[in-house]
């Protein structure tokens, strides 16, 4: 590992503090070296508050020391007026001479801007050092800024041949069991993790699902849910106080209650692509998809998925609703317990990652 590797692995792991309080903005880490020596490091702590750089140079005890230092940091640093002033901007009123950035920032209108501020002001800057690093965990903002939609992870749990439930026509019959303790509470998790979490109609009237994170520490989702023809029952779980709910839907919505949204979207036309931008307009920019079978096989069909989530479990359920189909060439493999999981990251984001 270079110098300049190891004080950006620094900026990564500061970087990393701010997940899920920073969301729209990326993670930034930033770290301040003078004479081989940190003197300063900081990150992007909330959204709409200070940036990484701003922090970074705040907490430098002796400013007079700014102007024979470097300032390492994870994503480009802005050059353009919103929440906060532009960093970039900071840096050359400082006097920092030399930068040393991660990766540009991939929103189209600003890459690069901030890089060419700097050294028009004379700045020596140096890009790519740990960029693929940078890259993977700002994922969700290279994904919303590349292709204007929200980041899609899928999720599902299956049985050891292949099945995700039982064949069931009324919510009166339990759903398999397939996850165990473990992998539960991981999927709780994700749910902390991201701004959204959708299910299809006969997801929500069988298992009449809550969709909240009960099982971990933070904030809950908006949950999302297509009901074409209104067939959710009003007083389903889904519906509750614990968190907004937006329903796609095809007319007047009879469920009238202050934290549930209807909109209205085409069914006839793509309507994966219209719920998508649908949710990026409401400023849902990750989506955990989790059911059913139907729904998830859509988004894999349409290839509009970033990663996936496969549960196999040892169980065996030998008929039926088949588990969506996925390669699982390539899968990052964890084992909880009696269950193995396989982590896939669709072509679409290692485009840039």
């Amino acid at each position: 590992m270079t110098t300049d590797e190891k004080f950006m692995h620094r900026c990564l792991q500061l970087a990393k503090k701010g997940e899920g309080f920073t969301r729209p903005n990326p993670m930034v880490g930033a770290v301040i070296v003078h004479d081989g020596k940190i003197i300063g490091e900081g990150y992007h702590r909330q959204f709409a508050e200070a940036h990484a750089e701003v922090n970074a140079v705040r907490s430098v005890k002796d400013p007079s020391l700014l102007s024979s230092s470097t300032l390492y940091v994870s994503l480009e640093p802005c050059a353009h007026h919103g929440k906060t002033p532009p960093c970039a901007d900071l840096v050359i009123e400082k006097g920092i001479p030399k930068v040393v950035v991660a990766v540009l920032d991939p929103n189209p209108k600003v890459s690069g801007k901030g890089i060419e501020k700097m050294r028009r002001a004379g700045i020596e800057v140096t890009v790519g050092t740990l960029e693929k690093e940078a890259e993977d965990l700002n994922r969700f903002f290279f994904v919303n800024q590349l292709y204007n939609r929200p980041y899609v992870i899928l999720k599902w749990a299956q049985s050891a041949d292949g099945f995700i439930d039982h064949s069931r026509s009324s919510a009166e019959v339990a759903p398999a069991q397939i996850s165990n303790e473990v992998t539960h509470s991981i999927v709780h998790k994700f749910r902390t993790r991201v701004e959204g979490i959708m299910v299809g109609t006969d997801t929500a009237i069988l298992d009449n699902p809550k969709l909240t994170a009960r099982k971990w520490y933070g904030d809950n989702p908006t949950r999302i849910v297509i009901d074409r023809e209104g067939r959710i029952p009003s007083n389903a779980a889904i519906f509750n106080d614990d968190a907004k709910v937006i329903v796609f839907t095809r007319g007047d919505y009879r469920v009238k209650k202050e934290n549930v949204k209807p909109i209205i979207i085409d069914f006839e036309g793509d309507t994966n692509r219209q719920i998508l931008q649908q949710l990026y307009t409401e400023r849902i920019h990750s989506l955990l998809v989790e059911g059913g079978a139907r729904l998830l096989s859509t988004f894999i069909e349409k290839n509009l998925w970033d990663e996936a989530f496969i549960e196999v479990a040892a169980k065996r359920l030998l008929t039926g609703v088949k588990a969506p189909s996925i390669p699982l060439d390539n899968a990052i493999i964890n084992r909880y317990l009696d269950s193995t999981q396989h982590h896939l990251k669709n072509k679409i984001t290692q485009n840039f990652l």
